[in-house]
């Protein structure tokens, strides 16, 4: 016989296994805070959920593979806002919990475009408190701020991000400040949180808003800012003579005694070149310079650095009134001996090169010298495949033996080694190195010569007799 249960018993006993379960229900009728029932109805289906959102165990990245932190990341995100509709679209979230246990570090839902359309799995709830809802933004899940409307509430939120030490939730709240504060208001506010003021000034300049950055700069009278700002946006001119004009806007600008000394060199520079570059298009197209017959130029001087143009200059322009031009700069005087003296020794213009390094005294006497070291011009004339005679030559001018005997064994320079090794009188030395040469060769010849052994015996014996003397 089978007996039937009565259905109100089978209801009684549904409600008591649902009451009595670990999951309690969720009723609209209880009185118990929502806030905490929200939560105690959702503990078993986000308990793996809570255990890979540790923010300081998991790395999150967004769906380009960025880490979330960055503020690049942060910049592409929310400028997706304008460009994507996000109606119907899944921001990352899984679609079952499972998948957290097999991928712990699967792409984090974390997106500043939902922070502002309250788009994704709604896992949020208008009761979070500031603290709370920074907390979870930094957990990558989706909270709207939206809700936080009185400028009291906005400025709790932004402080709490701040104190969180989270770069990317910062440039999130400031972003949606931005949108939803007057400007004016947003930077007096921001004057006295000098955090999110440096966070704001780098987001701007990362995003190239340019009208709101001098706006800030401004309010902050922070003048040579402003004038370098303003400078920065030469960058964006493509005109040379557009360019060469707004430079010379910029020149009144309150910048530091340096950068206005720069900005002057800036302008001065680009209207030589502007200059040197349509006379020798001229002279090219002509085609009746050998030198530029021989050596085509590779591109436009226009806009090259200080240091290119220079090179320029001496290759193509060095006796001329164009090379001139560069006194006036700021070029030091090893710069402009390392330049002209590449650009002279790609031309095998020997004679410039010595010109370059000789001077005279008040009494008229000549004499070498160089800025930056003979053993630099050894090694740029090597590069540039100068003869053994004038690497000799210059070889002989470098005053630390060492490095002399080093470079000149290392080109072959043997004249240069028979000689330090003949006034260091080291005839041990000079007889080894005999080994190394070609035999039946030319240094060979002259470590035999008689006079070059008399010699070296004659300096050892005069300086025995000092000694003996002594």
């Amino acid at each position: 016989v089978i007996r039937h249960r009565p259905q109100f018993i089978m209801k009684i006993d549904e409600e008591e296994y649902w009451h009595s379960s670990k999951c309690k229900a969720f009723t609209f009728d209880d009185e118990d805070d929502e806030l905490s029932q929200l939560k105690e109805s959702k503990r078993t289906v986000n308990s793996l959920r809570d255990i890979v959102d540790d923010d300081d165990e998991l790395e999150k990245f967004s769906w380009s593979g960025e880490p979330v932190g960055s503020i690049s990341w942060s910049i592409k995100e929310t400028a997706s806002i304008s460009s994507s509709s996000f109606e119907g679209r899944d921001l990352g979230q899984p679609k079952s919990t499972s998948s957290y246990a097999a991928f712990p570090k699967q792409a984090s839902s974390y997106s500043l475009s939902s922070f502002f359309k309250g788009t994704g799995i709604s896992d949020y709830s208008n009761e979070w408190s500031p603290k709370d809802t920074v907390r979870r933004l930094r957990r990558g899940k989706v909270c709207s701020l939206e809700r936080f409307r009185s400028l009291q509430d906005k400025l709790l939120l932004l402080d709490e991000a701040v104190a969180a030490h989270d770069g990317n939730v910062i440039t999130a709240i400031l972003i949606f400040l931005k949108r939803t504060l007057k400007k004016e208001i947003l930077f007096r506010e921001l004057e006295l949180r000098q955090v999110a003021l440096c966070h704001l000034i780098h987001f701007l300049k990362e995003t190239g808003d340019q009208k709101l950055l001098l706006d800030l700069l401004k309010f902050l009278d922070r003048t040579e800012e402003v004038a370098l700002t303003q400078y920065r946006q030469h960058l964006t001119i493509q005109d040379a003579e557009k360019r060469k004009e707004f430079l010379k806007g910029c020149i009144g600008l309150s910048f530091s005694s340096e950068d206005a000394a720069h900005v002057q060199d800036h302008y001065t520079l680009l209207e030589r070149q502007i200059i040197i570059e349509a006379n020798d298009k001229h002279l090219e197209s002509a085609g009746q310079t050998e030198l530029f017959r021989k050596y085509p130029r590779k591109a436009s001087i226009l806009n090259m650095p200080l240091v290119t143009t220079l090179f320029y200059s001496c290759f193509y322009h060095y006796t001329e009134s164009e090379h001139f031009y560069f006194s006036a700069l700021q070029i030091s005087d090893k710069q402009y001996a390392l330049t002209a003296l590449a650009a002279r020794a790609k031309l095998r213009a020997w004679h410039d090169v010595d010109a370059l390094f000789t001077t005279k005294n008040w009494l008229g006497y000549t004499k070498k010298k160089a800025p930056i070291g003979f053993h630099r011009v050894v090694e740029i004339l090597q590069r540039n495949n100068a003869p053994v005679q004038v690497l000799q030559e210059y070889l002989r001018l470098v005053e630390d033996v060492e490095t002399r005997l080093n470079l000149a064994m290392k080109y072959k320079c043997h004249d240069v080694v028979i000689e330090t090794y003949r006034d260091m009188k080291d005839r041990l030395q000079l007889m080894a190195y005999r080994c190394k040469v070609e035999r039946g060769s030319s240094p060979e010849e002259k470590i035999d010569n008689k006079k070059e052994i008399t010699l070296l015996l004659l300096l050892l014996l005069n300086e025995w007799k000092s000694e003996t003397i002594c």
